[in-house]
């Protein structure tokens, strides 16, 4: 059984590795660049390798990557052929692959039933319900993912297109928008038919601002936010019955609270650890002091 033992939290931004003995115990820590296995699964390994090498650096050990075992939370993770690809190709003794929504939820709240929202670009919801996992959204914003900073941003650029055909008021919010595209419309039409959930996202943190001060097209935006964040936690409610911890993780968690429905409001609670911890403690479950032999 391998001395060492690493969590890795692997998103499409960045990747940080925690290097840890077998009781989790932290030696050490690294980060490198996004680590996204179904967008680009060759530069994901590369970057998953170099926050584990970092982790060791950091620890003042030489990197034997391959003496190391691995928990890895990886975007991208539910597509099989990517899970298919990447795994036999990592550089760890023993490794298991699983989604940077479980290591995020186990960091959250720990060993117990419960739930989070992890609102970002994207959303979903990962909900612990006996033991067992089940998770809620996170479709990609096309098709899913109400409430999350992509569809906030493609809703601002929309807004902004109402507003200047006339069909609802022109407000500073939509006017502010406009001027960032010259105020030429098709700007606008020809950025959103390339644009990714990122560079939608880019526009979000305006629509808060503006809400703050009452402007009624931002606000119009966040109350279709807030009501689609709403029925995807009373669906997290519904299967676990109001019991455990709710915690809402992700760039937006701490912007929503108060457009949300009190009944979910009431029940938010802080986060006991981040996603990378989550990661380590499922390591130390996988390969640590008192996993099975041969694990």
């Amino acid at each position: 059984m391998t001395g060492f033992i690493l969590g890795i939290d692997g998103g499409g931004t960045s990747c940080r590795a925690a290097l840890a003995d077998r009781s989790g115990k932290v030696l050490g820590r690294g980060k490198s660049g996004a680590s996204n296995i179904l967008t680009d699964p060759d530069t994901a390994l590369r970057h998953i390798a170099e926050a584990a090498e970092l982790a060791f650096e950091d620890a003042g050990l030489a990197a034997d990557l391959g003496a190391a075992a691995a928990i890895l939370g990886l975007a991208g993770n539910n597509v099989g052929d990517a899970v298919g690809y990447v795994r036999p190709r990592l550089p760890f003794r023993r490794s298991e692959i699983v989604s940077d929504g479980v290591i995020a939820l186990q960091g959250a709240i720990g060993d117990e039933d419960g739930a989070i929202g992890i609102v970002g670009t994207g959303t979903v919801y990962i909900i612990r319900a006996e033991g067992r996992f089940r998770s809620i959204a996170g479709w990609g914003f096309q098709v899913s993912d109400l409430g999350s900073g992509a569809r906030l941003g493609q809703l601002a650029l929309q807004e902004t297109l109402l507003a200047y055909d006339a069909i609802r008021p022109m407000t500073p919010f939509c006017a502010a928008i406009l001027a960032e595209f010259d105020g030429n419309p098709e700007l606008i039409v020809d950025f959103a038919r390339l644009a990714k959930p990122g560079d939608f996202g880019r526009y979000t943190p305006k629509v808060f601002e503006f809400a703050e001060s009452g402007d009624p097209a931002a606000l119009r935006i966040l109350a279709a936010g807030a009501s689609g964040v709403d029925e995807a936690l009373d669906a997290v409610h519904a299967v676990t019955n109001g019991k455990g911890r709710l915690c809402l993780l992700g760039g937006l968690s701490s912007l929503y609270p108060p457009y949300l429905a009190e009944r979910h409001r009431g029940r938010l609670s802080k986060p006991r650890a981040d996603a990378l911890t989550g990661a380590v403690e499922l390591a130390v479950k996988a390969y640590g002091t008192g996993a099975e032999v041969g694990a």
